[in-house]
C-alpha cells in the first residue's frame, strides 16, 4: 500500500487523473492546515486544522478525511528557504510524506508554499477577520493557497498538452 510521492507537480497530474477531489495540507509543528477541492479541481476550499499530537494520530485523522472526501491525491506544502534551497522544516515534512506514503495508496505531491502564509494573513486581513479568529483558520487558509497554487499549475499542464 505504497502512495508514490511525487517533486513535480506534472507526474502527480497524470497519477491523479482530472475528475477526483484533492487535499492540501499547510505541515506545521503543531498544526496541519487542510484544504480541499471539488471533483472538477477548480477550487480549493479550506477545510480544517489539525492540532498535532503524534504522526500515528495525526495520519488518521488526515486519512479519515481522504476516505470521508474520496480524495485522490494529497499536495504538501513544501516549505522551502527564501532562496530556494531546503531547511530543516523540508526535511520534515519530506519524511512526513514518506511516513504516511507507507500507510496509503494516495498519490502525495510536494508545492512550493513560500508566502502562502503570508497571503493567507493578507486575504484574512482584507476580509476583517479578528485577530483571534485569524489564529484559528490560518492554516487552513494557508493549506488553501498551497492547493490552489498546485490546481492552477495542473490546469496549465492540461490546456497545454
Amino acid at each position: 500500500m505504497l502512495g508514490e510521492i511525487f517533486d513535480d507537480i506534472l507526474g502527480f497530474s497524470a497519477a491523479v487523473g482530472p475528475m477526483a477531489p484533492l487535499a492540501g495540507l499547510d505541515l506545521g509543528t503543531k498544526t496541519i492546515g487542510v484544504a480541499v477541492t471539488d471533483v472538477m479541481q477548480s477550487v480549493s476550499t479550506p477545510l480544517e486544522t489539525i492540532k498535532r499530537t503524534k504522526f500515528t494520530a495525526d495520519a488518521e485523522t488526515l486519512l479519515a478525511i481522504c476516505t470521508a472526501r474520496s480524495i485522490a491525491g494529497l499536495v504538501l506544502g513544501l516549505p522551502l528557504n527564501m532562496d530556494g534551497t531546503d531547511g530543516p522544516r523540508v526535511q520534515s515534512t519530506r519524511a512526513f510524506a514518506r511516513n504516511l506514503s507507507r500507510l496509503t495508496p494516495l498519490p502525495i505531491a510536494f508545492w512550493d508554499e513560500r508566502l502562502s502564509t503570508v497571503a493567507a494573513e493578507r486575504a484574512l486581513l482584507e476580509a476583517d477577520t479578528s485577530r483571534k479568529r485569524r489564529g484559528e483558520v490560518i492554516d487552513h487558509v494557508a493549506a488553501g493557497f498551497i492547493l490552489q497554487g498546485a490546481l492552477d499549475r495542473m490546469r496549465h499542464i492540461r490546456q497545454n498538452t
